[in-house]
């Protein structure tokens, strides 16, 4: 258990807070419309079905309020390398951005369901309450109006247009309309998320999803409606206990005034214009970035379908392990993809490797390929650069740095950054220790990085420093043949497939075997483990992490990092 605290404890708190506002709001909201004596009259008419319908609503409000900020990337970068009081547990939780805001996404999902199964049910009622199918006191309500048709309950105004006035009054009110385009919106951009989707189809997932500003509208429009109508205070006051059974005498004796209603005050906005305005500074830094000049410093294409662009832009800094978005207009206007950077801060250019892994990198490689010698490429936008969690490795004693296929592109900035800390004798570098391990299904995907790892196994060896990195590459698409050829070349000083002194692994590591063995040689030390790589593998190292940390402060414990896009 005191493991599990030491990784998770701080995220497992934020989400019980966020989930103890939510059940809060539900259950205030409920009982406000449930019990309150204005709505008195109103749940007569509609039943538990006002206080399921305005529940939700509540709750839509607080995370539709949430639902952009995880996404205000340059914000999230402000707060993490701005503020001297974002150590790094809450650094870890600010890597967790696209996490929560799928998790915020859902409730919003739930609660939109709710609200409109509610209100479907409301308009049904409001319905048969105008046709005169229940009692004397509902069609008392629903008859209410006065000369400028302001102080009636039922909005449902009349009952001309038969068994069609649901539909009619859904598609005709503005609360009606704003609403079936408020749930169509979400629908699409609930499905169009979709794991499958996102990746065999991102052009799908990214069009839609901007389908949110569409969702923004509607939602601040939606509440004018004002559909739910509560009882105004009337001189003299209307007793709602002792007239409820005397509709009949309504404005005829002075206990009895006739009721008098009102919507309530459209406050949707009040919640969402703070993140919308946020969300809206944060696209216009994009297009400013956008228009400021990127050139080309080199452009190499690299073995396994690997495009290299070396960029240059004026002004632009960078840390390790941080990524940019990458726009070029000739293959899409509104299409953003993101790429982590593999140059270090040393560096006076920055660069990205790009992987053959969907429409747009395809098209990408395709033009570049067509381009005469040393022409420069198409346009390119870059918006960032933005913090990950690779950002914190040199905060750590100890760091483990783990890549699957192109996922080693964080790395090899780290360990970019290193080989030059190392030659200018940087005395600010406090990391003594990493291990970094790559996993690739074929062979052909090490030679881009083996040239980087074999001018850090020189510069290691030439001071003195042999254990400062220790590195595993595992093949983990291999056949008979690998394993033949690997045999008779065993006693060879370098590896056949990379060329390094350190001999490459078939199959996948042992993760057990690996993280005792760095417990074993790092008694007393806090240890980072990064990822960049499928999820699944991420799991599995998120379990490492917890079996083997100490809960004694003085013994080895491990936190879990990982790159989200």
């Amino acid at each position: 258990m005191g493991n599990w605290i030491i990784n998770h404890g701080l995220t497992a708190f934020i989400l019980v807070v966020w989930m103890g506002i939510n059940i809060f709001l539900f259950v205030y909201f409920y009982f406000f419309y449930d019990l309150g004596e204005q709505f008195f009259y109103t749940r007569h008419l509609l039943g538990s079905a006002l206080a399921w319908a305005r529940a939700p609503a509540a709750v839509l409000n607080f995370n539709c309020m949430l639902i952009l900020l995880p996404v205000c990337r340059n914000l999230l970068s402000l707060i993490r390398g701005s503020f001297i009081c974002c150590g790094r547990t809450m650094r870890k939780q600010l890597d967790k951005n696209l996490s929560f805001h799928k998790l915020v996404g859902y409730m919003i999902g739930l609660m939109t369901a709710v609200h409109t199964i509610a209100h479907l049910l409301n308009v049904e009622w409001y319905n048969n309450s105008i046709r005169g199918e229940y009692d004397a006191l509902s069609n008392a309500l629903s008859a209410l109006e006065d000369g400028t048709n302001t102080t009636y309950l039922n909005p449902i105004r009349s009952n001309s247009t038969s068994v069609q006035a649901p539909t009619y009054f859904v598609m005709t009110t503005l609360a009606g309309i704003t609403g079936v385009i408020i749930t169509l919106a979400l629908i699409l951009i609930i499905t169009s998320s979709m794991e499958v989707i996102r990746r065999s189809y991102f052009e799908v997932f990214w069009y839609t999803h901007h389908l949110f500003v569409v969702f923004f509208i509607g939602l601040v429009i939606h509440g004018a409606g004002r559909i739910v109508r509560s009882q105004s205070t009337t001189d003299p006051p209307h007793n709602t206990s002792f007239c409820f059974t005397r509709s009949d005498q309504w404005g005829e004796i002075p206990e009895c005034p006739v009721p008098q209603f009102a919507g309530g005050f459209p406050q949707t906005w009040m919640w969402v214009i703070g993140p919308m305005f946020l969300y809206l500074c944060e696209r216009l830094l994009r297009f400013i970035r956008y228009v400021q000049k990127v050139t080309y410093r080199k452009i190499v294409m690299r073995p396994s379908k690997v495009l290299e662009l070396q960029l240059v832009k004026k002004g632009f800094k960078m840390e390790v392990g941080q990524y940019v978005f990458l726009n070029c207009p000739a293959i899409s206007q509104l299409e953003w993809h993101p790429f982590t950077m593999t140059s270090a801060p040393e560096e006076d250019f920055f660069s990205v490797h790009i992987r053959s892994a969907g429409d747009w990198t395809d098209k990408l490689i395709e033009m570049v390929q067509q381009l005469p010698e040393g022409a420069q490429g198409p346009k390119m936008g870059v918006d960032g650069p933005f913090g990950t969690a690779s950002e914190d490795v040199f905060d750590y004693e100890v760091s483990m740095l783990v890549g699957a296929g192109i996922g080693v592109t964080p790395f090899a900035s780290i360990l970019k950054s290193i080989w030059y800390k190392f030659k200018e004798s940087n005395p600010k570098l406090r990391t003594r220790k990493i291990y970094f391990y790559w996993l690739c299904r074929e062979t052909h995907a090490f030679e881009w990085f083996a040239d980087l790892l074999q001018v850090l196994e020189a510069e290691m060896e030439e001071r003195g420093m042999g254990n400062f990195l220790t590195y595993k590459l595992f093949l983990t698409g291999w056949d008979k043949t690998h394993a033949t050829h690997a045999m008779v070349h065993f006693d060879e000083d370098k590896d056949i497939v990379t060329g390094l002194k350190q001999k490459t692994h078939y199959g996948r590591p042992n993760w057990d075997k690996e993280f005792e063995q760095v417990r074993k040689e790092n008694p007393t030390s806090v240890v980072g483990a990064f990822l960049c790589g499928p999820a699944v593998l991420g799991k599995t190292l998120e379990k490492k992490c917890v079996k083997y940390s100490d809960v004694d402060p003085r013994k080895t414990k491990f936190y879990f990092n990982k790159e989200n896009f």
